[in-house]
């Protein structure tokens, strides 16, 4: 009864998530469900970096260096900047695999370090990666510097255009909604590894990591090739949105990978619960929805005070960094942390 009661439940979340971008069209307008669009693939490297920080305890700071090379791996392979344009299902597995290499090169000399220093080389990498994409332009141009790389094919599978609108048994469905579709299709496959790696012999030697490395490798566990292997398939989640980010918004630059979005990456798995899933989906989900909340802050000052007091991106920072520092005092374990670190936080 209980698992009947458990499935049924279940059914009608699937239900709701797939109508929800009608609802939030119908309620809020079309930029909205862009919105819901770009939070998807905020989801996704929410759960690639789970597996490097929840799972394995490694801390990175450098992780959109992956999201920036899944989608430059996009752009060169399906725009006119080489004349090549290859199909999506070719694009995004070369991608996988160039951010996977990406993640083992960014591993190998990271293997001797923990805690802050390992944050800081990690940070660095990030930055490495954000200044070669920027000046990959002499001899050969590249990556075309601080301009990007524009007019990048669409994302369409076969004759399936996703930028364009269509009518399936005769229902119009919008370009936006039909994009919303296919990121949940790559969201709800990235659930499902994530949690099959988590309860394999794999994810609880990471867990054996995390808890305390000296431990675990004499107990036999090879530490070494463990901790690549999370920064690889950690890193291959982060190329696969980078490529579905490009292959959506047709342009990428150097500026959408700086180190505050990393940070900002980082936060949703911090604030949604490291090590459970259902916390960091949480979390990305309302990281990425709040600055949008709190974007009219300027019309708001307008309405009330009759001119503007504060620049309305500065207040957006500071009350959602306000935001962050009270949940981390009152929560710090997170809105939906894992069992295993509820404990910790309220037994020691």
């Amino acid at each position: 009864m209980i698992a009947r009661l458990a499935r049924f439940k279940r059914l009608w979340m699937l239900l709701g998530i797939l109508i929800l971008p009608w609802v939030v069209e119908g309620l809020l307008g079309r930029g909205w469900v862009r919105i819901l669009d770009f939070a998807l693939l905020s989801v996704l490297l929410a759960i690639g970096l789970n597996i490097v920080v929840g799972y394995a305890g490694l801390l990175d700071l450098g992780f959109i260096a992956f999201f920036g090379v899944g989608a430059y791996a996009y752009a060169l392979l399906a725009s006119p900047q080489f004349g090549v344009h290859w199909p999506l299902w070719a694009i995004l597995p070369t991608g996988v695999l160039v951010a996977a290499s990406f993640g083992v090169a960014l591993g190998w000399p990271t293997l001797g370090l923990r805690g802050d220093y390992l944050a800081i080389v990690t940070m660095g990498f990030g930055e490495i990666i954000r200044v070669f994409l920027n000046n990959l332009t002499a001899p050969i141009n590249i990556t075309n510097g601080p301009q990007g790389i524009t007019m990048i094919d669409a994302l369409h599978l076969g004759g399936w255009s996703f930028a364009r609108p269509h009518r399936v048994w005769g229902i119009p469905l919008p370009a936006l909604v039909g994009t919303f579709y296919l990121f949940l299709l790559f969201v709800l496959l990235a659930l499902f590894l994530s949690r099959r790696l988590e309860y394999s012999r794999i994810g609880r030697a990471w867990m054996a990591i995390r808890e305390d490395e000296i431990a675990a490798a004499s107990m036999g566990l090879d530490t070494r090739r463990l901790k690549l292997l999370a920064y690889a398939l950690g890193a291959a989640f982060g190329g696969v949105s980078g490529g579905l980010f490009a292959g959506f918004q047709g342009f990428v630059s150097p500026e959408s990978f700086t180190l505050q979005e990393s940070v900002m990456i980082l936060c949703m798995v911090v604030l949604g619960g490291m090590g459970n899933l259902s916390g960091v989906v949480v979390g990305a989900l309302l990281l990425a929805f709040l600055p949008e909340v709190l974007r009219p802050l300027g019309d708001w000052q307008q309405h009330w005070f009759h001119h503007v007091l504060v620049d309305p991106s500065t207040l957006r920072l500071l009350l959602f960094g306000i935001a962050l520092v009270i949940l981390m005092r009152w929560r710090p374990e997170g809105l939906l942390p894992s069992r295993a670190r509820a404990r910790e936080w309220h037994t020691s």
